[in-house]
């Protein structure tokens, strides 16, 4: 997939902005607070249906302004065209239109325009909470598989549910109780199994990345941790319910999934160097881009790369540099403050490419 055009307007700190592009590579340079990254999130907005920096979709429009709208137009590799639009007022749902007609439900745009978005955010995926790891894993799945999406969304509710009954004074009703842990058990199963065969079939071409990077100095490991691996999710479920209804909430189920990411045979958490670290997460979202190539829609994600290059050294540099320079590489948005490594990567490329300077919320060309 091919984002060709996009409009933006009152998105952030960009009042409007139209902008076309390279079908290759597309550089945004510009200090830091400039509007570089607002730019890309609008990207991942269209595709995501959501901002990847803030989930509340009114803080999104620029100060002082009533709406926002953005609008892609596309590409596929077939040469078919794709419009996206959504726009935004306040105190008014958001609307999103795929070639003129409104979506009925959002999920349902979910992997049209695959997309990775690699960020200095991502440094929460080691040092953040197990939720950050499980959304890595909830947001690439979504995008290939709609089953997997609306267990999530059914096992959630279930939770929510069972969480509303623990919290009562007085003791739940039995069978209510059954209905929620039975439906949570359930869709758990489902999900279970489709993070499994994910991560499963993940880690090889994780490593494959991290070695590339490193020039196999390191040995990189990930493995996934689930209450699922306990025996029958509803058995592990019921297991401690008098010690749920103490807490108030529930203490098992795949809510409480994670993944253990190790340098050698330690936490990367513990061991890392903040280079280690880096080149971990880029070769997490390198293979995250890799298995969505390869699944789902079978159209090449966008590739969004957010001033990926602070705390690694050349060498690391370089080899990235190569690698995102590649053929299984398509559309890529990369924006950093030093002119110096996009230069590095251009000079690495034969493809075409366009650079944009970023001011004040304003880009040109």
């Amino acid at each position: 997939m091919i984002l060709k055009k996009i409009s933006v307007l009152n998105y952030k700190n960009i009042a409007q902005a139209e902008l076309a592009f390279s079908p290759k590579m597309n550089c945004f340079i510009g200090h830091n607070g400039e509007g570089k990254t607002n730019l890309l999130d609008a990207v991942y907005f269209l595709s995501f249906c959501k901002s990847a920096t803030n989930s509340v979709d009114s803080q999104n429009i620029r100060h002082g302004e009533d709406f926002f709208m953005l609008q892609g137009e596309y590409e596929h590799e077939s040469g078919e065209p794709e419009e996206v639009y959504c726009g935004l007022k306040r105190k008014q749902k958001k609307r999103f239109k795929r070639n003129k007609k409104e979506y009925k439900r959002l999920s349902e745009h979910i992997g049209l325009v695959p997309v990775v978005l690699v960020s200095p955010a991502d440094a929460d995926l080691i040092s953040g909470g197990s939720e950050e790891r499980r959304r890595f894993m909830d947001m690439v799945i979504v995008q290939y598989d709609h089953e997997y999406l609306d267990a999530l969304v059914r096992y959630n509710k279930a939770l929510q549910q069972r969480n509303v009954l623990l919290k009562q004074e007085e003791e739940p009703d039995e069978a209510l109780m059954g209905l929620w842990e039975e439906m949570m058990a359930q869709e758990g199963e489902k999900i279970y199994e489709k993070r499994k065969a994910y991560v499963e079939e993940f880690i090889p071409v994780f490593q494959d990345f991290y070695a590339r990077i490193s020039r196999g100095k390191e040995h990189v490991g990930l493995r996934y941790i689930s209450h699922g691996q306990r025996g029958e999710l509803l058995d592990v479920i019921r297991r401690d319910r008098a010690k749920d209804r103490i807490m108030g909430y529930s203490l098992h189920g795949v809510h409480k999934d994670d993944l253990e990411m190790t340098l050698g045979e330690f936490p990367i958490k513990r061991e890392g160097s903040q280079g280690q670290n880096k080149t971990y997460l880029i070769a997490l979202k390198l293979a995250q881009f890799d298995f969505l190539r390869r699944t789902g829609s079978r159209t090449t994600p966008l590739l969004l790369l957010d001033d990926i290059f602070d705390k690694l050294d050349a060498d690391r540099v370089e080899q990235i540099v190569k690698l995102v320079s590649g053929e299984q590489f398509g559309q890529i948005f990369v924006t950093d403050t030093n002119r110096e490594h996009l230069d590095r990567i251009l000079e690495k490329t034969d493809e075409d490419y366009k650079l944009f300077y970023v001011e004040n919320g304003e880009i040109k060309a």
